[in-house]
């Protein structure tokens, strides 16, 4: 009997033991104050982790996949809980946000005032009748206040909705790997699931008190959900449908406007357009017609639209030669110009030679590393659909609204450095997943154009990087004007991709014509 039970008590007590040391740190190494809390938030998060591993029960998930699930989740704690002590120590020493262990300022402003709601008298419903101007959504300052109120003690302990961020967002794991199983095969899956574990920007927003680490997760659960009613329409896989997307309203609508696009465009592909075939056909057409009015309705309250919002913009944020550049072009161009400059953002180049603060810069640098390589990735995957016979099928219709995320989350951000990057990240799980699937798509057909795809990438990377050094340490450099280094990359990219046709050749007859999915 004791056999049967051994390992949950073994659990158990190292949930118990993990509560201690949350408690501690949390208390700045004083005391145990408040490790019941701790306790319950953890066992409830574990209780979250084995229902997501029960609900894909149906798919015989690996079991390393469980192994992937915890260690993520654990990663993500770990991480957070790395930020609440590093931060006041290696951060800026005059930034408010970082002294209290926080990694961006939203996360600060909203937790203070979930501590402040939950403590308070009002009803929690307070959360989404303006109650705070830090969560213009809600649903995030609800699920925080409601963990102050009924799971937390009498002192504001952050680590606490840290739990809870780090076990809901390693959600996107299972979902990932399960959507990207069901649509590609396991080979994807596999790789999938491990990138949306590691890749960076996840990492950072599902460690800390953001909206991000919950609307990832709940992204690629809708669209497995989705994977699971084209197969067969039934109650439960409408819920699996819906209930994510219900519960993406009050966190971000922005976002949930964006996830109906991704659903009905990918819907219609995996029936293969059928629907366009029928007498319902306008119909259908009207009604996603009315589906991206309406997102992009939603969308544009946060937008740049006036001249002044811009100008102000810029003054205020804009580096030294996005300004210049900005006073060189026309007005008409400087939309154009700040999204094309956010959609790289973060840049490596920049992140490598910039001035920082030593724990700023490994994360500035992690973070560009890893955008880098999934943005390389799907350029190639675009470039696979577009040649070959797979635009009107599921890797197209996702890369279509892959991309339209990423341009609006441009747009919305201005190209800045954080609200840019977690804006698009939402869709993490699918950018990673179209990514894994390009990158076995180029290893089943042997093409030579990923490989000249990220040559390209280092070529001009590398005389970004020689720019950004007359910029920061005075090197001798003739070239000023960015359009000058653009020029200089795009040449040397062609110079290698000559060199590598004249070396390697094409490497597969099938290469010219892949078929994506």
């Amino acid at each position: 009997m004791i056999k049967k039970y051994l390992p949950a008590i073994i659990g158990w007590l190292i949930l118990l033991v993990l509560s201690f040391l949350l408690a501690w740190v949390s208390n700045q190494f004083q005391d145990l104050s408040g490790w019941l809390s701790f306790h319950v938030v953890l066992l409830l998060s574990t209780g979250l982790l084995y229902f997501g591993w029960w609900l894909l029960r149906k798919e015989q998930a690996p079991n390393w996949l469980g192994y992937l699930l915890i260690a993520a989740a654990v990663l993500r704690l770990a991480l957070g809980v790395f930020w609440f002590l590093a931060l006041p120590v290696w951060g800026y020493t005059d930034n408010e946000v970082q002294q209290a262990g926080y990694v961006m300022e939203d996360a600060y402003n909203r937790d203070a005032n979930a501590w402040r709601l939950g403590q308070s008298g009002e009803g929690l419903w307070e959360a989404f009748a303006g109650f705070s101007s830090t969560d213009q959504y809600g649903g995030l300052l609800f699920i925080s206040a409601f963990v102050y109120r009924y799971l937390g003690g009498t002192i504001h302990q952050p680590l606490l909705t840290i739990v809870v961020a780090a076990s809901f967002s390693s959600l996107a794991v299972l979902f990932g790997w399960a959507f990207a199983w069901n649509v590609w095969d396991d080979k994807v899956a596999t790789l999938a699931a491990w990138g949306i574990a590691l890749y960076p920007e996840a990492l950072l927003l599902g460690s800390s008190q953001m909206r991000e680490a919950f609307t990832v997760t709940l992204v690629v659960a809708a669209l497995y959900g989705l994977t699971r009613l084209h197969k067969a329409r039934s109650l439960q896989n409408y819920l699996w449908l819906g209930i994510p997307f219900l519960l993406m309203l009050p966190i971000s609508a922005p976002n949930a406007a964006m996830l109906i696009a991704m659903l009905v465009l990918a819907y219609l592909a995996l029936s293969k357009w059928s629907i366009f075939h029928s007498r319902f056909k306008w119909v259908a057409a009207l009604g996603v017609l009315a589906l991206a009015i309406s997102a992009l309705a939603l969308i544009l309250q946060f937008d740049l639209l006036s001249a002044a919002r811009t100008q102000a913009y810029v003054s205020e944020n804009a580096s030294g030669w996005v300004y210049r550049s900005l006073v060189l072009l026309p007005e008409w161009a400087h939309f154009p110009f700040l999204i094309t400059y956010g959609i790289f953002r973060p840049l490596l180049p920049s992140a490598l030679i910039a001035s920082g603060l030593p724990l700023w810069k490994v994360v500035g640098i992690t973070r560009a590393l890893g955008w880098m390589a999934v943005l390389v990735l799907l350029l190639y995957a675009s470039f696979l659909a577009l040649r070959g016979k797979g635009q009107r099928g599921l890797a197209g219709a996702l890369l279509l609204v892959s991309w339209g995320t990423i341009l609006v989350a441009s747009f919305r951000g201005g190209g800045d450095l954080w609200d840019n990057p977690r804006y698009r990240v939402t869709f993490a799980g699918v950018q990673v997943a179209l990514a894994a699937w390009a990158w076995y798509k180029q290893r089943e057909i042997a093409d030579p154009w990923l490989r000249r795809a990220f040559g390209a990438a280092i070529a001009m990377v590398f005389w970004f990087v020689i720019w950004y050094l007359r910029r920061y340490v005075g090197l001798e450099w003739g070239l000023v004007e960015i359009q000058d280094v653009v020029g200089l990359g795009l040449a040397t990219a062609a110079l290698y991709w000559i060199w590598d046709w004249a070396t390697f050749g094409v490497t597969s007859e099938d290469s010219a014509n892949p078929h994506a999915a």
